[in-house]
């Protein structure tokens, strides 16, 4: 069973919800998010009425700030709740040129209920423009960031989305195949952007989209080249995934890969 508390902050117990097919929690499709500018303390989806049915409870870390920043993706105004105070609660380049990247090629990259997983969805943008396209989200990402990630989720896809969005605890390279087995997940697309910076987990994400990808499985990477460390990281996907440069943001240093996986 998943249970992901975020921090000591988070002492919520978290309630069994329903699974979706593949073993993730999904978003409850009843009720309604809160609206802006009612009380209650940040993050808090559901304060305007009763917890919503079958929704996996993960709990926003308490930072002391958060803002409300607006996006228009996928013929949507989407908010986005972010907090400078985290790595995993602010939308990177990466993510707004993967999200122009998807609105642009959807009808080529055939979406409409294609299965989808995010790695490192962080506050969630891209997860949430891809169920607005119509892809079967999970969105992942470590524990302390699931609370503000379901949160977002939750306001922009709820009476919106085909498919509501599930929210996965991922861990880069920890029990990939007992919480990921290849015999029971398959995704067409793996989404990733602005997951490669100077971090000491480079090795295990490489790894965790290996194991992730499978024969017709297409990642999407989308990087801010900043560092060595990314060009680095550059060369040895390409030794894993067959690899092609489909979009460039020169403007903001942006490249985005599509990698299939190597085999034999």
């Amino acid at each position: 069973m998943d249970v992901c508390l975020s921090s000591e902050q988070q002492t919520t117990h978290l309630q069994e919800a329903p699974r979706t097919p593949d073993g993730c929690f999904a978003l409850a499709a009843e009720g309604a998010p809160r609206e802006e500018g009612t009380g209650g303390p940040p993050g808090d989806a559901t304060e305007a009425g009763p917890p919503l049915p079958g929704l996996q409870q993960f709990v926003p870390t308490d930072y002391e700030s958060y803002t409300q920043e607006h996006y228009l993706f996928a013929g949507a105004k989407i908010v986005i709740q972010e907090s400078i105070e985290s790595y995993g609660a602010v939308v990177w380049p990466g993510a707004t040129a993967l999200c122009q990247y998807l609105e642009e090629h959807s009808e080529e990259l055939n979406l409409q209920d294609a299965k989808v997983l995010e790695i490192g969805a962080g506050p969630g943008l891209v997860s949430v423009v891809a169920s607005l396209l119509g892809a079967q989200v999970t969105a992942t990402d470590l524990p302390d960031v699931l609370g503000n990630l379901q949160y977002n989720l939750l306001k922009n896809t709820v009476n919106r989305a085909a498919h509501l969005p599930a929210v996965r605890e991922l861990v880069w390279g920890e029990s990939l195949e007992q919480r990921f087995p290849r015999s029971a997940f398959y995704y067409d697309y793996v989404l990733a952007s602005d997951v490669v910076y100077h971090h000491y987990f480079l090795d295990k994400l490489l790894a965790t989209m290996a194991h992730l990808c499978q024969p017709g499985t297409v990642l999407l990477w989308a990087n801010k080249f900043r560092f060595s460390t990314d060009y680095e990281f550059l060369d040895k996907f390409k030794q894993v995934f067959d690899t092609t440069l489909v979009a460039e943001f020169p403007e903001s240093s942006v490249k985005i890969f599509q990698g299939i996986l190597k085999w034999g």
